[in-house]
């Protein structure tokens, strides 16, 4: 088996397919707010934590804009939408793989922490994970995902030698380095990075089955 004890994961685009859901929900709060997007709602949004996604979409920075943006997409979200979320195939069996052979899963991710646990809960998943860490689980939040990850392997004393991210933007990979782990791209995902294009130092699973040979070379 692997020689890594702690796998840290993201979570869209890399366990789960949550497109369906987030764009919708982006959507319904533009109408609600009765406000056109400067840029299309599509994949390529899909990431970033959600008020620098709503600027994003917006082309404004106003915080009292930006909050209503933000209620109308949390009212969607956490109430129903969140449902349309799906598991890649081949996810949740190896998450069980990895699970029975002793190892210790987390979660860092930029979405927020309730529709997180809501998600891993509709899913069967939440007994996988030892910590589930979002930038909004601490007051003040978390600046960027390299400090969530810093947080969570020195509140739980994770030596960096037996531990490793996995995800699938490039955001995750610069933040695996930041913290001087080794990084796995998940590229059967929608995230940006393409197995030809990455870094020498990153590996890559193109399926989720993938992933036990994969740790064994990282």
């Amino acid at each position: 088996m692997p020689r890594y004890t702690h796998i840290l994961f993201d979570l869209d685009g890399t366990l789960i397919d949550s497109a369906p859901a987030i764009l919708a929900s982006f959507r319904d709060a533009f109408a609600h707010a009765g406000l056109n997007p400067v840029v299309a709602i599509d994949e390529s949004i899909i990431g970033p934590p959600l008020l620098e996604t709503l600027q994003q979409l917006s082309g404004s920075s106003d915080a009292a804009l930006i909050a209503r943006l933000a209620d109308g997409f949390k009212a969607s979200y956490d109430s129903e939408g969140y449902k349309q979320t799906a598991a890649y195939a081949g996810v949740g069996d190896m998450l069980k793989t990895l699970k029975d052979a002793g190892l210790s899963l987390s979660i860092a991710t930029n979405k927020r922490i309730h529709p997180t646990r809501l998600i891993l809960t509709h899913l069967g998943w939440l007994d996988y994970f030892d910590h589930i860490y979002a930038l909004d689980l601490f007051e003040p939040r978390l600046p960027t995902k390299a400090a969530m990850i810093a947080r969570l392997l020195a509140d739980h004393e994770l030596p960096k030698d037996t531990a490793i991210y996995i995800g699938d933007r490039s955001e995750d990979g610069e933040s695996a380095d930041a913290n001087g782990l080794p990084f796995i791209a998940a590229t059967w995902g929608y995230g940006s990075i393409a197995a030809e294009a990455l870094p020498a130092h990153w590996k890559a699973a193109a399926q989720p089955g993938q992933l036990s040979d994969a740790l064994r070379k990282a």
